[in-house]
C-alpha cells in the first residue's frame, strides 16, 4: 500500500461534538495519519439535519446531506462512522451500511449493548468491519487492549470507572462535603452533567459500556439486559464520609468477574460450575488502590489476567477530541485491513464468532462481594449482640466496626459494619432480619465493597 493510492472516503453521521472533533483531528493530522493508515483519509459527505451548522463547521471541504441513508448508499463512500446516537435510527443505518458492504466505525455504545450481536453478525456474514473504540472510555484504548494487547491471558475480572459525570460528582461529594442533589446542580451547571441526567446517574451508560468489555473479556454475547444496575442517586454524604474513615472511597464501578468457584450448596446455585458477574454499583474501594484516586471526570479501567496481572488504562472518557482521537484510531485500522481477508481480522468481540461461550450472567443473588452496612440504631445494651448474632447465623463475617453519634438525636447511634466476601442473597436474607428489630430505627444503607486486589 502506497501513499500515491487514492484517499478512503468517509461518510460522517453526525456533526455534534464529537463528529466535529473528528473533522478537525483528520484536517489537522492528515498527514501523520495518511502515514500510519496507508493512504489519506477524507472526510466526503457528513449529515447533519442543521446545515447551516453544518457548513460552519466543514465550509465546503465536504458535501452536506441532510439524508443520512444517501449518504449510506452512496457508492463511493467506504467507510460510515455513526455518531447519531440512540439505538432506533441508528440500527438502520448501521444495517444499512453493512447490507451495503460497507465497513462502520461507531462511538454508540447503547447500540452495541442492545443490538451488538445481531449487527457483528451482519457484519461477519458480509465480510466488513465494525470498530467502536471510542464506544467505552473516549479516548482510553481500552476495547484494543482487552481484544488484542490482553489476548494471551484468561481475563479474571474488570473493573472500571467509565462514567465521568457520576465520577465528577462523587469526587465533588467526598471533597466537599456535600449532598448529591447540590453538586448534581453544579454539574449540570459546569456542562458535566445533562439537564436530564439518568442515563449517568442512574448508571445505564456504565453499564452500556461494562457490556461490551464483558464480552471482549469472556468471549460471550452482549447482554444488557442481564446487568444489574444501580446509580447514586441515594448516596448520601454521611456513607461518603464514613467509607473515608474506614479508609476507603466511593466510585460508581462497572464490574465483571469470571466465576468458576460455584457450588450447589451455594443459596440459589443449582448444579451450575461457572458464571458471569455483570454489574454496576457504588462500591467501596480502598483509598490506597490507584483507581480509588481517579478525580472529576476522568475515566479508569483495571484489568486483571493471568499471565500479565493486574493493568490500569487512565484518561478522558469523553470530550470532542478524546473521543474522536479513538474514532480517527479505528479509521486508521480500517483503512489498514479493509482489502484484508475478512477471517484474518481481529474478531469483534476478540474470540472467534464460532468460539464465543454460552457461559450464562449470574443474577445478582448469586454475586460474591464484600459489604458496607451503615444501622441507626437505639444507644442500648445487647443491640451490636443481636446483629453480630444475625450475620453469625448467615455464615456472614465482620472485617470491622465503627460506632458514631447519630445526628438524629440521642440515645441514638451510627453503626459501620464492614463484612468479608459472601454471597449477595445471604446478605440479602440477614439485611431482613436485622431490619424487623425494634432497635433498629431506619432503613439500613447497604454499599457493596470491593478489595480489587
Amino acid at each position: 500500500m502506497t501513499s500515491s493510492m487514492k484517499p478512503i472516503r468517509i461518510g460522517l453521521l453526525g456533526l455534534g461534538t464529537v463528529g466535529a472533533g473528528v473533522f478537525h483531528v483528520l484536517a489537522r493530522n492528515g498527514e501523520e495519519i495518511r502515514r500510519r493508515a496507508g493512504r489519506a483519509i477524507e472526510i466526503a459527505a457528513v449529515h447533519r439535519r442543521d446545515l447551516a451548522a453544518a457548513r460552519a463547521i466543514v465550509g465546503s471541504k465536504a458535501r452536506i446531506d441532510a439524508d443520512a441513508m444517501a449518504i449510506v448508499h452512496d457508492p463511493s463512500i467506504e467507510i460510515v462512522v455513526e455518531l447519531i446516537g440512540g439505538t432506533d435510527v441508528a440500527r438502520r443505518l448501521v444495517l444499512a451500511a453493512i447490507a451495503a458492504g460497507k465497513h462502520v466505525v461507531t462511538a454508540n455504545k447503547a447500540l452495541l449493548a442492545v443490538h451488538g450481536t445481531e449487527i457483528f453478525e451482519a457484519a461477519r456474514s458480509r465480510g466488513v468491519m465494525v470498530a467502536f473504540e471510542a464506544a467505552v472510555a473516549g479516548g482510553v484504548p481500552i476495547i484494543k487492549a482487552l481484544r488484542e494487547g490482553l489476548s494471551a491471558n484468561r481475563i479474571a475480572w474488570v473493573a472500571g470507572i467509565i462514567n465521568g459525570t457520576t465520577n465528577f460528582i462523587l469526587s465533588e461529594m467526598r471533597s466537599k462535603g456535600s449532598d448529591f442533589g447540590t453538586v448534581l446542580k453544579e454539574a449540570q451547571r459546569l456542562g458535566y452533567a445533562e439537564a436530564d441526567p439518568t442515563f449517568d446517574i442512574e448508571g445505564i451508560d456504565a453499564a452500556h459500556k461494562l457490556t461490551i468489555m464483558s464480552a471482549i473479556a469472556f468471549g460471550v454475547p452482549v447482554q444488557f439486559a442481564k446487568a444489574t444496575i444501580e446509580g447514586i442517586s441515594a448516596l448520601q454524604a454521611a456513607d461518603i464520609r464514613y467509607a473515608e474513615q474506614l479508609g476507603y472511597r466511593i466510585k460508581l464501578l462497572g464490574i465483571t468477574k469470571r466465576r468458576d468457584d460455584l457450588e450447589a450448596s451455594t443459596p440459589g446455585v443449582h448444579d451450575r460450575t461457572g458464571g458471569i458477574e455483570l454489574r454496576v454499583h457504588p462500591t467501596l474501594v480502598p483509598a490506597t488502590r490507584l483507581i480509588a484516586n481517579v478525580e472529576g471526570a476522568m475515566n479508569a479501567v483495571v484489568v486483571n489476567g493471568d499471565a500479565v496481572g493486574t493493568t490500569l488504562y487512565y484518561g478522558k472518557g469523553a470530550g470532542a477530541e478524546p473521543t474522536a482521537s479513538a474514532v480517527v484510531a479505528d479509521l486508521i485500522d480500517v483503512t489498514r485491513l479493509h482489502t484484508a481477508d475478512p477471517d484474518h481480522r481481529v474478531p469483534h468481540l476478540a474470540f472467534q464468532p464460532g468460539s464465543l461461550a454460552d457461559t450464562p450472567i449470574l443474577p445478582i443473588e448469586q454475586v460474591v462481594t464484600a459489604f458496607y452496612l451503615r444501622l441507626r440504631v437505639a444507644d442500648e445494651k445487647g443491640v451490636l449482640a443481636s446483629l453480630t448474632r444475625i450475620l453469625a447465623d448467615n455464615d456472614i463475617s465482620i472485617d470491622a466496626i465503627l460506632q458514631r453519634e447519630s445526628a438524629e438525636g440521642e440515645n441514638q447511634t451510627d453503626l459501620i459494619i464492614l463484612t468479608h466476601d459472601t454471597v449477595e442473597g445471604r446478605m440479602r436474607q440477614a439485611i431482613a432480619q436485622m431490619q424487623a428489630l425494634k432497635t433498629v430505627l431506619a432503613p439500613i444503607v447497604r454499599i457493596r465493597k470491593e478489595e480489587l486486589s
